[in-house]
């Protein structure tokens, strides 16, 4: 018997918790709110212990007297998961944290390291008209996301050269499919420098500074 052809349709609607730290500078914001940066961690953070997300990258940085006139959310993964079932919930815990605080929509950016290296362009890419820009460190199969629209989003990328855990080939793949679409992406590559290159990425280059000073509506002009 030919098989016959059928479309079955269903809306499932799903709760989705998320833990996560909140960083909100001391200083006052300027008339247009604070920018925000969304930090997406690895996977050695990921589980129900929100300590875990203050030993690496922006969090830990945070945590040890950075001052940053950004306000930064860094959600936490429930163990074994990945970034990809939980990005319509950060997404919404923007919205979230918007609306309790005085963010600048126009200056809503997105980082992360090793698995949330992907996880932040894969962020950016399921929602390019929310932000201004990403910093992916060390990510895999970034290269899966790329596309028209993310291509655009301005893109600054790092990794070691000496990187065992995610190959710096990765790295070179996702700048090499941005330009092919048009994109200008920036990366550095670290010599001699193994999996962490987020603590130099973070320290040793003006990357958060280049984060704050994107913003979404230049993008709109230049199209």
């Amino acid at each position: 018997m030919p098989q016959t052809t059928h479309e079955f349709s269903v809306r499932l609607q799903q709760d989705v918790s998320l833990r996560y730290l909140l960083h909100v500078p001391s200083v006052p914001p300027t008339g247009t709110g604070h920018p925000l940066i969304v930090f997406l961690h690895g996977a050695g953070e990921r589980g129900d212990d929100l300590s875990l997300v203050l030993t690496q990258g922006l969090p830990r940085l945070l945590n040890e007297g950075l001052e940053l006139p950004a306000i930064v959310i860094s959600p936490q993964l429930p163990d074994g998961q990945l970034w990809t079932r939980h990005l319509p919930a950060v997404r919404a815990l923007v919205d979230h944290v918007a609306s309790e605080h005085d963010v600048d929509r126009d200056r809503i950016t997105a980082t992360g390291l090793s698995l949330g290296g992907a996880g932040s362009y894969e962020l950016v890419s399921s929602y390019p008209d929310v932000f201004a820009a990403v910093a992916p460190i060390c990510g895999p199969w970034t290269v899966l996301y790329v596309t028209e629209e993310s291509a655009r989003v301005p893109t600054w990328v790092f990794h070691g050269d000496a990187d065992q855990g995610v190959r710096v080939e990765d790295s070179h793949r996702l700048v090499e499919a941005i330009r092919r679409r048009g994109g200008e992406p920036r990366l550095t590559i670290f010599p001699g420098v193994g999996h962490n290159s987020w603590d130099p990425a973070y320290q040793d280059t003006d990357v958060l500074e280049w984060l704050l000073q994107q913003r979404l509506s230049d993008r709109s002009l230049a199209s």
